[in-house]
């Protein structure tokens, strides 16, 4: 068990264990068991900890909060050594899925941010049924099919994404991984500082036989070089249709995110039935949830009080 501390909220903080058909997902719970729940769902490259400023108020105020690892992301693992590592958006979706229905939640809002809310879109277009509203930030709404036209500036942005086509690339992934995203962390957000600190306790989460692999998989399966995983073919085909997303929906972008451009969440509105506001963050970069929580904290109310829970908890 841990605590938060947040602006004298002292939240304590358990981590769990779950199993689903080809993981064992570690989450971190707290607030209220009973409380209506909020799923928050990191991005690459981050783990839980970028929660820290969020987690508390949340908790303290009856949220029952549940932050999963991503895979790849230590004590997330594997149950078995013969799955693919796919790091597809169909992967993190499904996870996601089988995360909310391994818990029996309903009526979920699902906080995401960047893979974290590539995963959001694919419940809330797929599964929505056990959620009722979609907080998503740092990346647009997007499926399985590549990007076949782009500004010169933005493959730039994607630079890294196209490096694991070279074995250079993927080594450096594998055995330079914290050093690129310490590089990617100070790039990406360029008014944001970090300390040292900061860095290490999230980089920890790293050190596990699956990162490389899955973050290496995303890129080159992003872009058309690599298969999916065959367990989420199925998911796969309907992303190809590009469902929309049938749960209310804020997004938020960073004005100064350096690697998801603004212009990457532009012109959406048509692929949501159930509404959708996008609110740019002046000054803000592409780790919203560490630069700008109390942002984060206001969409959250915002999408909690406009669409309150409609079931009662399965206790």
């Amino acid at each position: 068990m841990g605590h938060f501390i947040n602006q004298s909220i002292v939240v304590a903080v358990m981590t769990k264990y779950l199993e689903t058909s080809h993981l064992n997902i570690a989450y971190e719970e707290t607030g209220g068991p009973h409380g209506s729940p909020i799923v928050l769902v990191h991005g690459w490259p981050d783990d839980v900890r970028c929660w820290n400023h969020v987690t508390p108020e949340l908790a303290a105020t009856g949220f029952r909060v549940l932050a999963p690892y991503l895979r790849g992301c230590k004590p997330t693992t594997f149950r078995s050594a013969e799955t693919l590592r796919s790091g597809a958006i169909a992967a993190l979706g499904q996870d996601l899925a089988d995360f909310i229905a391994a818990l029996d939640l309903r009526d979920v809002l699902v906080v995401g941010y960047d893979w974290g809310a590539r995963a959001g879109y694919v419940v809330g277009a797929l599964f929505s049924e056990r959620v009722r509203g979609l907080l998503a930030m740092s990346a647009g709404y997007a499926t399985a099919k590549p990007i076949r036209e782009l500004s010169y500036d933005l493959a730039k942005a994607y630079w890294y994404e196209w490096l694991v086509a070279t074995k250079q690339g993927r080594e450096a992934m594998d055995k330079d991984r914290r050093r690129l995203c310490r590089y990617l962390w100070e790039t990406w957000s360029p008014g944001w500082r970090f300390t040292d600190a900061e860095f290490s306790a999230t980089a920890a989460s790293w050190e596990n036989d699956d990162w490389a692999p899955i973050s290496i998989h995303a890129y080159l399966q992003r872009w058309g070089e690599a298969q999916g995983a065959p367990e989420h073919e199925a998911i796969e085909q309907r992303l190809r249709e590009i469902p929309p997303v049938q749960v209310p929906t804020v997004m938020l972008h960073g004005e100064n995110d350096a690697d998801n451009f603004p212009e990457t969440s532009e012109g959406k509105e048509r692929f949501f039935v159930a509404g959708y506001e996008r609110r740019l963050l002046p000054g803000v970069g592409h780790f919203i949830p560490r630069e700008a929580p109390s942002e984060v904290l206001a969409a959250i109310r915002q999408l909690a009080q406009a669409h309150p829970p409609q079931n009662i908890q399965r206790r």
